[in-house]
């Protein structure tokens, strides 16, 4: 999709054609449509980001669990979005060994008894280890620090989806 033709859809076709850029959550979309034109990816980007920002605490708790674990049930059973199911491919957490699949499992339990959502990083900027780091690291942290964290990531997997479904004209 170009940012001309963004810029020139009507706010059902813009939604249909970027609402997966912030996962199960075409709202932001939606929302960002309203701030038309755009001048290039960056100022569309900050958009939709500006629409998190002003969106209430459950809508944003609501964003966070609409990801899935990582490595977990759903990618075992195909259930992830495409999105999701590349992105976790694109650090290996499709082929994880037993043991290291155990690992994730065990993590991703913690992390959402902790907090009450999963556990979310940018996978396409880390590998397998580094995660699994991430992963020990802040299941110390604060449940409100850790939901900052958790929108931060969450902005940066939005903003290489972006950049990946739109090209400047």
């Amino acid at each position: 999709m170009t940012l001309a033709a963004l810029n020139a859809a009507d706010q059902a076709d813009f939604t249909g054609a970027i609402g997966f850029v912030f996962e199960h959550s075409p709202w932001i979309a939606s929302e960002a449509w309203k701030s038309r034109p755009f001048r290039d990816c960056d100022d569309l980007y900050r958009a939709m980001c500006a629409v998190l920002e002003r969106a209430s605490d459950d809508q944003k708790l609501s964003l966070i669990r609409a990801h899935p674990d990582l490595a977990g049930k759903l990618a075992v059973a195909t259930g992830l979005t495409a999105e999701s199911a590349r992105e976790q491919a694109s650090a290996g957490l499709d082929s994880l060994t037993p043991e290291e699949f155990a690992d994730f499992t065990r993590l991703n339990a913690a992390y959402r008894d902790r907090f009450g959502f999963p556990f979310i990083i940018c996978v396409r900027e880390h590998t397998r280890a580094s995660i699994l780091t991430a992963f020990e690291k802040r299941i110390a942290h604060e449940r409100h620090a850790e939901i900052r964290t958790a929108l931060d990531e969450v902005t940066k997997i939005a903003r290489l989806r972006l950049l990946d479904a739109v090209s400047s004209d």
